[in-house]
């Protein structure tokens, strides 16, 4: 039975990637802000067979970071796949002119997650295995007006797993760093459908074989992998031009 810590377990991705861990009943942490929420994904896991606990703490607050992943360890001892899934797409607009709403997108998409990773890290150190999976974004593949604040912050959080997973190494840490294209969720309801847009079931599978083939970076629906190494292609002088 494996124990599973997943960080932004309220969102719709996560509970996917939780329910098929759940058909071999492994233990889950949920950890999330919003306490009725995981409480409902808690009890869904449990008929399932599952054995879960729930932290309902804001993951924006800082302050207890070194806390709760020293709670975490303490009551668990070893923590076999760390699943970090949370974030907001925001209003990207307002954080072109809005400090506030700028710093809300740069914590809850990165600071944050730099934050929890530096203690995580530490006691999986001491463990000397276990896998991180981070959900991060083709947003960060390149930055384009639409929404350069949002791709800012994945472009750091790439840059942070990435140097990790090269620290990591050789304690028997993995590191896998999931690039997802749009997903159709909740948090995308605003958002315009097209074909491009990635079912959350098939990227939940898509995340849990990455982890359990230890991938190092995965782009989710796999298309995207070429979608972006073509936008990257596009010369800078062209690229400007564009309305992205």
């Amino acid at each position: 039975m494996k124990k599973i810590l997943v960080i932004g377990a309220t969102s719709a991705i996560a509970q996917e990637v939780s329910k098929i861990y759940a058909r071999d009943k492994h233990e889950f942490i949920l950890w999330g802000r919003n306490t009725e929420m995981l409480n409902i994904i808690s009890q869904d896991l449990q008929v399932r067979e599952a054995t879960t606990s729930i932290i309902s703490h804001d993951l924006n607050d800082f302050s207890v970071h070194a806390s709760k992943v020293e709670e975490i360890w303490s009551l668990h001892d070893h923590i076999d796949i760390v699943l970090l899934a949370h974030g907001v797409l925001g209003d990207p607009r307002k954080a072109e002119v809005d400090q506030k709403e700028m710093m809300y997108l740069l914590n809850s998409n990165f600071v944050s997650h730099a934050s929890l990773l530096t203690f995580i890290s530490q006691k999986m150190i001491k463990q000397g295995s276990g896998t991180i999976a981070v959900i991060s974004s083709v947003a960060g593949d390149r930055g384009k007006q639409s929404n350069y604040v949002y791709g800012s912050a994945k472009a750091g959080m790439t840059c942070f797993v990435d140097g990790l997973r090269n620290r990591l190494f050789p304690t028997g840490v993995h590191v896998v760093n999931i690039k997802l294209g749009p997903v159709d969720t909740p948090m995308t309801k605003d958002h315009k459908k097209s074909p491009l847009f990635g079912k959350a079931s098939a990227v939940g599978e898509g995340i849990v074989k990455a982890i359990e083939m230890k991938k190092d970076t995965v782009y989710l629906p796999f298309f995207w992998r070429y979608i972006m190494l073509i936008i990257k292609s596009i010369p800078e002088k062209i690229f400007k031009r564009l309305r992205l």
